[in-house]
């Protein structure tokens, strides 16, 4: 059938009302008149009927267990199997294929669950420059609609297809199914889709019908949708949040709703507004396609678990070498410095420290995040470690170089230096001392 969909998806023929009809077939791209049954023209039980569907603008497009669905493209004897991407056998899970997932497999569960809940799953390790080039063939195709394209990871992204009707000859929803099809027949991968006025929403929308979804949600029914859903629907909702929240007694978007504005502030802060206007389905964020970067970071998962600090810091400042390559690259500057680790029992630390000047230099970075690691070293067993900067800015050069500490400027000058010579010989040209130990695989 989905050959056969393939073959057949046309450029409907149409009048220039198209788009006023109930909704349309997904496979063949013509109108449907009916909600029943199958499509008159080709047959599929593919139809898609909303009643705002022509006029909805804001897409968001997730690729279907992007990693494993590319593994099976490239194994088909893999289609039928379930297949979990992940990497090592203290790894956790990437990625899990639908068919693994009917037995509770989740991605970030540890792989040895997994394993114990899917015996019979195939487990192969990520293969992330691959999974690099699919997903920018997908935005590629994307940008074929719009240049209005914000991608949010490697398989997602924003659509804004605002005034493209005219220049495609036909609704947004048209263009968005289409290009479903596009990238199934020239990708090889199915991408699920959800429609709405504005991003929030757009993001909920593309989870309701996975996987290979169409879904929307339109403006007259977006706060009887929203109002029986649960507070973590919210964007920014975590755990934390959702206790907050428990402690007034609010679990439902629809308590939000009955809410003031002034109280949520009163009540929560600098979260509060947003709650507000989410509660409501109200997200003013425009689709960007600036492709800002947010972070720059950089992680190992240990074969055996270290609690040792000055092994803990061997490998740290290998970590914040290889952000400070990354980040002098882009040319850019975190001003934060966030340390991640993740103790023997699974339990996730995060603690941050903001910088008096932005750096992209491993020597600061290791300084700032040193004693932040010192203080977490307390005997715990820990089994992942994790660097990174944040609150990006571009720059020419590391304020360091200015700095009026001349030890502070000497120690910038020398690793500056030392790129060039791991430019021009290879990364491994010249270690310092405290990283020669490390021997930890990403």
């Amino acid at each position: 059938m989905l050959q056969t969909a393939l073959r057949m998806a046309t450029l409907p023929k149409s009048s220039p009302n198209f788009g006023q009809s109930p909704g349309f077939c997904r496979d063949c791209l013509n109108e449907a008149k009916t909600r029943a049954g199958t499509c008159r023209t080709c047959g599929s039980p593919r139809l898609f009927f909303h009643d705002e569907w022509s006029g909805l603008p804001i897409a968001h497009i997730d690729c279907d267990a992007f990693y494993a669905a590319v593994e099976k493209r490239d194994k088909p004897e893999l289609r039928d199997l379930p297949v979990m991407i992940g990497g090592g056998k203290r790894g956790v899970v990437s990625t899990a294929c639908y068919i693994a997932r009917i037995s509770g497999v989740r991605s970030a569960m540890p792989m040895f669950k997994a394993k114990k809940l899917c015996p019979d799953a195939v487990v192969l390790p990520p293969d992330m420059q691959k999974y690099a080039r699919v997903g920018r063939d997908i935005r590629r195709l994307m940008r074929e609609l719009t240049p209005l394209v914000e991608p949010l990871s490697i398989d997602e992204a924003f659509l804004d297809l605002t005034g493209t009707a005219r220049l495609h000859g036909k609704p947004p929803a048209i263009s968005l199914a289409e290009l479903t099809l596009k990238i199934e027949r020239e990708i090889g991968i199915t991408v699920s889709v959800g429609l709405s006025h504005n991003k929030f929403l757009a993001k909920i929308a593309s989870d309701l019908d996975k996987p290979r979804g169409f879904a929307a949600i339109g403006a007259a029914e977006t706060l009887t949708f929203l109002a029986g859903k649960p507070v973590s629907l919210i964007w920014g909702v975590g755990k934390a949040t959702q206790k907050a929240l428990a402690k007034h007694g609010i679990t439902t978007i629809a308590q939000l709703q009955s809410m003031e504005k002034v109280d949520l502030m009163r009540n929560f802060s600098g979260i509060g507004a947003r709650l507000y206007h989410l509660a409501r389905g109200e997200d003013t964020r425009k689709v960007s396609n600036q492709g800002e970067t947010k972070s720059i970071s950089s992680e190992t998962t240990f074969f055996d678990d270290v609690k040792d600090l000055p092994e803990l810091e061997r490998i740290l400042w290998t970590l914040c070498e290889k952000v400070s390559y990354r980040a002098k690259k882009a040319g850019l500057a975190g001003q934060t410095v966030v340390l991640k680790l993740k103790t023997a029992d699974f339990r996730t630390r995060t603690r941050n420290v903001s910088l008096g000047d932005p750096t992209h230099l491993a020597d600061r970075i290791f300084a700032a995040a040193r004693p932040m690691l010192a203080k977490q070293a307390n005997g715990t067993r820990f089994r992942l470690i994790g660097i990174g900067i944040s609150n990006l800015l571009a720059v020419d050069h590391d304020p360091a170089l200015d700095d009026l500490d001349f030890n502070a400027a000497q120690r910038a000058r020398a690793e500056l230096a030392m790129d060039s010579l791991r430019e021009k010989f290879g990364k491994g040209a010249v270690n310092l001392g405290r990283g020669l130990k490390s021997q930890r695989k990403d």
